[in-house]
């Protein structure tokens, strides 16, 4: 199963096209187009690219507003709560990471919450927003239930990733963007592709065995918490993603727990709609809202550098900082290309397709 190369632009240009054609400004999708692409380029494949039919799915089903009215529906000096209007994520999410960023230029720190939103990619690409004003960014979103508690059969949970962007000096920015679950639904799609069985603590079956099968929540399984199982944690991974789910659907009064609207648009909607669509979370926090931004830049280097010349373990050649093997990954795919798997290029082709366009 041979990879077929693209280069950045050529993905980028297609997706802006793509979204225009269901009814996006082109300001709009040029701003879903950046964050799609940028899952591809930073080594995140499951959310980039190979997502984007999903989005059309959705919007044919009437579950995205491709020419939404953004609104902010209550704030403070320091907060506010965004309605979506049903936009596409992509678009919602970096409209409230600004907001974020701009209260926090007036008055230090800048949290947003979200309401009657969809997907919204990978964290990373909202938090990052923060890094070139010299703050702190934080982003989170809840998801469609996947994942069940530490000791439950039941899916409680979405996959309800965090990231959080610390800017630096002379070494690259500190970017932690992980989901609270052992492994993120994307790469089970991805073993899908490939035939290949998950490492033992991803999932469990239906009725609660653990499982190594890619396929399992085709049948009823479920993804765990990051940590497998109680005896590694797990319940600390649960306690993460119910920490992102409350910030993300109860601060902003969109849907919550087992009641996130599903990703795929062929899965209906829970009967039971407590809130409007799906929620997300962001903070920008100015860097001189606690002190110096050269001091505490030079601090950040000096902490990052610790790190990275830390002694490696046995068969390790170093010691990474979150953040790097994105970054290294970012200017590998800049340079060389971003590969795509046939069944993802085919599914683009079709697209093309179906909107005449050429890929």
């Amino acid at each position: 199963m041979k990879e077929i190369v693209y280069t950045y632009s050529h993905l980028f240009n297609f997706a802006v096209v793509v979204f225009m054609k269901i009814g996006c400004s082109s300001k709009e999708a040029e701003s879903a187009a950046k964050v799609l692409v940028s899952a591809d380029l930073r080594g995140i494949d499951s959310h980039g690219v190979a997502r984007l039919s999903g989005y059309i799915r959705l919007w044919d089903v009437h579950r995205v507003n491709s020419k939404p009215n953004i609104q902010i529906i209550h704030e403070t000096p320091s907060t506010a709560v965004i309605d979506g209007d049903s936009g596409l994520g992509l678009v919602v999410a970096p409209f409230a990471m600004q907001v974020a960023i701009e209260k926090a230029k007036k008055v230090g720190t800048g949290w947003v919450s979200v309401q009657n939103s969809n997907h919204y990619g990978i964290a990373a690409a909202h938090a990052m927003m923060a890094l070139e004003h010299d703050m702190v960014g934080i982003s989170m979103t809840n998801a469609s239930p996947l994942v069940v508690p530490t000791f439950s059969i039941q899916k409680m949970l979405g996959t309800n990733p965090i990231c959080v962007a610390v800017p630096a000096g002379k070494q690259p920015p500190f970017v932690a963007d992980l989901a609270t679950t052992t492994a993120a639904n994307g790469k089970l799609e991805i073993l899908q592709r490939k035939n290949m069985n998950t490492p033992f603590g991803w999932v469990q079956d239906a009725d609660g065995n653990a499982s190594t099968d890619a396929n399992i929540l085709k049948k009823g399984g479920a993804l765990l918490p990051l940590g497998g199982d109680r005896e590694h944690g797990s319940h600390k991974g649960y306690a993460l993603g119910a920490v992102v789910d409350i910030f993300s659907g109860l601060l902003s009064g969109a849907n919550y727990a087992p009641w996130v609207p599903p990703f795929p648009a062929y899965v209906p909607l829970p009967e039971k709609q407590p809130g409007k669509g799906i929620g997300h979370f962001f903070g920008a926090m100015r860097v001189d809202a606690f002190r110096t931004v050269d001091d505490f830049k030079k601090d950040m280097d000096d902490w990052i550098e610790g790190f990275r010349n830390a002694t490696p373990s046995p068969g390790n050649e170093k010691v990474l900082v979150p953040g790097d093997p994105e970054r290294e990954m970012e200017a590998e795919r800049l340079q060389h290309g971003i590969p795509l798997v046939p069944q993802v290029a085919e599914d683009l082709q079709k697209l093309a397709e179906r909107f005449e366009l050429t890929f």
